[in-house]
């Protein structure tokens, strides 16, 4: 699984675990919904990086073609 598939794996459990919490009360999707949170916060930087890498290979692969 890609980091961008987990992520949005985190994203659509933290919106079901917030609506738990919001709708019926449910204390415990509260603590679910931050930890979904925190993890996405955490992949969210190693995303970043993995785009940013990919970003620098792409603009050396065209200055070498325009060589």
């Amino acid at each position: 699984m890609t980091t961008h598939e987990t992520l949005v794996g985190l994203f659509n459990n933290y919106i079901s675990e917030t609506q738990k919490f919001e709708d019926k009360g449910i204390m415990a999707s509260a603590g679910r919904a931050r930890k979904a949170l925190t993890e996405i916060s955490r992949l969210a930087k190693v995303r970043r990086a993995e785009i940013q890498e990919s970003k620098n290979e792409l603009k050396a692969s065209i200055a070498n073609d325009k060589q």
